[in-house]
C-alpha cells in the first residue's frame, strides 16, 4: 500500500506539471535587492545577511559556488538543509526541505542556529504572514529584519558578484563583466532552457510528447556546447563567468542523477570529451569542490521524487572522480 509519505512527496511533484504533460517551474517571488549603496532598503553590510542552501539543489549550490569565489565566507553565514523531502508540519501534508536536529544527525547538514527553524516552510512563515509560494531553496535572509530579502538564485549570484565588493576578498573577480554581458544573457538563457530546466522537462514529464521534446532539445544543446568548447576554455570565451558556473551545476549532477533519473540517457556527460574535461576543470577551482557534496545529491533526487522513483532505491553511480587531470589548459597558449 502507498504510504503517506509517498503519496503527498509524488502529487507535490505532480504540481509542477502541465495538463500537456509538461514540466512549468514555478517563478520565485521574493526579488528584493541588496545594494552596495548603504542608503537602499538593504545595504551591502558584513554580517548581517545569510543563505540558506541545500547542496542537492542546483540553483543554490550557484549561490554557494559565488559566494565562496568571491572570498564572502567571512561576511555571509550559511547553512546547508537535510537532502531529503520530510514533512514539515504535523498538522497538513506538506513535505520539504527541513533541517536536522543536531549537527551529528546528517553529515553536511546543520540545524538552523539563527532562527530555530525546523524547515525552510518556518523561513517563509516567519518572514511573511501571506506568503503563497513554494517553500524553495536558496534562501537569502537579513538577520537584522528578520525576512526574506531575495529567493531567486539568478539574482543572488549577481548581488554577491557586485555588490560586496568594499568587503570581499576576491573583490577583483567579476564573474559578470561589462565586457561579455551581452554574451553571458545570451547564453545564459539557452542554457537555462535547454539544459538547467532541460534535465527536468525530461525527469517530470508524464507524457511521450513533453519529454521527447524536451530530452532532443537537451542533446541539441549539448552538442552545440561540446563545439563551443573544442575551441574555447569557458563557454563565453576564454574568460571564466557566471554563465559556467550556471552550466557546471547541471554537468556535475548529469551522469550520477539525470542520466538515470530523469531519463537522460542517450549520451552521458563522460562521452562528451570537451564538455566532461571542461566539467573537471570548473570543478578543480578552487572552492567549487566543496559546493558539491555527492552524497546529499544523489539522496535529494533519488529519495525525493517519489513520483519517479517510489521506493528511493539510489543507484551505485560511476564515482566519476572530478578531481582527475583535464586537457583545458591547452587554451591558455
Amino acid at each position: 500500500m502507498e504510504s503517506l509519505k509517498t503519496r503527498s512527496m509524488a502529487q507535490a511533484s505532480r504540481t509542477w506539471v502541465s495538463k500537456t504533460g509538461a514540466f512549468v517551474p514555478t517563478p520565485s517571488t521574493i526579488r528584493n535587492f541588496i545594494s552596495k549603496d548603504q542608503t537602499s532598503q538593504f545595504p551591502a553590510e558584513s554580517g548581517r545577511y545569510h543563505l540558506y542552501l541545500s547542496y542537492a539543489c542546483p540553483w543554490a549550490s550557484r549561490c554557494l559556488a559565488i559566494l565562496k569565489l568571491k572570498g564572502l565566507q567571512k561576511a555571509i553565514s550559511y547553512t546547508v538543509v537535510k537532502p531529503l523531502f520530510e514533512r514539515t508540519k504535523e498538522t497538513d501534508e506538506h513535505f520539504g526541505w527541513v533541517f536536522p536536529a543536531s549537527s551529528t544527525e546528517e553529515v553536511g547538514a546543520d540545524p538552523d542556529h539563527l532562527n530555530g527553524a525546523k524547515s525552510v516552510r518556518e523561513l517563509y512563515e516567519l518572514g511573511s504572514s501571506n506568503y503563497s509560494g513554494r517553500y524553495s531553496v536558496p534562501v537569502l535572509w537579513d538577520k537584522k529584519l528578520k525576512k526574506i530579502v531575495n529567493n531567486e538564485s539568478s539574482e543572488i549570484i549577481r548581488m554577491f558578484n557586485t555588490e560586496f565588493n568594499e568587503i570581499a576578498e576576491n573583490a577583483d573577480l567579476d564573474l559578470y563583466p561589462s565586457h561579455l554581458r551581452a554574451v553571458i544573457d545570451e547564453v545564459n538563457e539557452w542554457v537555462f532552457d535547454a539544459i538547467n530546466y532541460g534535465v527536468y522537462k525530461c525527469g517530470f514529464a508524464i507524457k511521450q510528447g513533453p519529454y521527447d521534446e524536451a530530452v532532443i532539445k537537451l542533446y541539441d544543446v549539448l552538442d552545440k556546447c561540446e563545439d563551443i568548447l573544442s575551441k574555447q576554455r569557458y563557454i563565453c570565451g576564454n574568460e571564466f563567468t557566471e554563465a559556467d558556473i550556471r552550466l557546471f551545476v547541471t554537468l556535475i549532477r548529469f551522469d550520477e542523477v539525470y542520466s538515470v533519473h530523469f531519463k537522460c540517457n542517450k549520451k552521458l556527460l563522460r562521452e562528451y570529451p570537451n564538455l566532461f574535461n571542461y566539467t573537471k576543470d570548473i570543478y578543480q577551482i578552487p572552492g567549487i569542490s566543496s559546493t558539491v557534496n555527492m552524497e546529499h545529491i544523489k539522496k535529494h533526487y533519488y529519495g525525493s521524487h517519489t513520483s519517479i522513483n517510489p521506493h528511493g532505491v539510489i543507484p551505485i553511480g560511476s564515482s566519476t572522480d572530478y578531481s582527475a587531470s583535464h586537457d583545458r589548459d591547452r587554451f591558455n597558449n
